[in-house]
């Protein structure tokens, strides 16, 4: 497909892309907001079973899509110290963009969260993930993007995880709050491998590529609107904390 507002371009128009987009980006980014959504929120409430909100530092894995809007979103969050975007659930020979991008490496774009729970639970963090972040109703694709590579997934980290998430789904498709079963799969004991630095902070770098401002913008928006408490102004950005 050539439409700049579906599924992304190739590696090689992206990085040609990507330099004049820098250019934008230096001389003052600007949110574009688009007069359409390309998904909408969904008002969900809190999970029932949660972690305890004790002092320190954990860290959560989640699928959902293009990582460039999943790691945007968790990025403008409270109590997240750092959100990788990167790939989970293949082998390291194997998480490469391009590879990935094939559908054939059991990896998933996916988005590492560093938080600390006194500030930001695991079960909030699900809240954003299940109601602004991502579709969780789409079975191996987000909105124009295809492949057993966006499919929606939670990488549990242990078994706490794996237990509020489980509990979670079953919450919410008994409240039929989403207008077709969640088909949100839980993986267990699988590694998160970094994407490569081009892909990292990419919303916030690109706010004017076309993909990003139809989208992903509308999911920073949403996070601020649904949930204000939750929302940091300041992105917190992989590569300036590299720097």
């Amino acid at each position: 497909m050539t439409d700049i507002l579906s599924p992304r371009r190739p590696l090689g128009y992206l990085k040609g892309a990507l330099a004049a987009l820098a250019i934008v980006a230096a001389a003052g980014a600007f949110w574009l907001t688009p007069a359409v959504s390309a998904e909408d929120a969904v008002v969900i409430p809190p999970p029932t079973l949660d972690e305890k909100a004790t002092a320190g530092s954990e860290k959560a894995i989640f699928a959902g899509g293009c990582f460039w809007g999943v790691q945007g979103v968790f990025q403008h969050v409270k109590g997240v110290s750092k959100a990788v975007s990167g790939y989970t659930g293949g082998s390291k020979d194997d998480a490469a963009y391009e590879t990935v991008g094939t559908g054939r490496t059991g990896h998933a774009e996916s988005v590492e969260i560093t938080y600390d729970p006194s500030k930001i639970t695991y079960g909030q963090l699900l809240q954003v993930y299940f109601s602004v972040a991502h579709n969780p109703t789409q079975l191996n694709y987000q909105g124009p993007d295809r492949g057993t590579q966006y499919r929606s997934t939670i990488f549990a980290e242990n078994d706490e995880q794996k237990k509020i998430a489980e509990s979670y789904i079953a919450e919410l498709d008994k409240a039929k709050l989403f207008p077709a079963a969640i088909v949100t799969t839980i993986e267990t004991g699988k590694a998160f491998y970094p994407a490569e630095n081009y892909h990292q902070d990419f919303l916030t770098l690109n706010p004017t590529y076309p993909y990003i401002a139809y989208n992903d913008l509308p999911k920073v928006a949403n996070l601020k609107q649904l949930f204000p408490a939750l929302y940091s102004e300041k992105p917190v950005l992989v590569l300036a904390a590299s720097n």
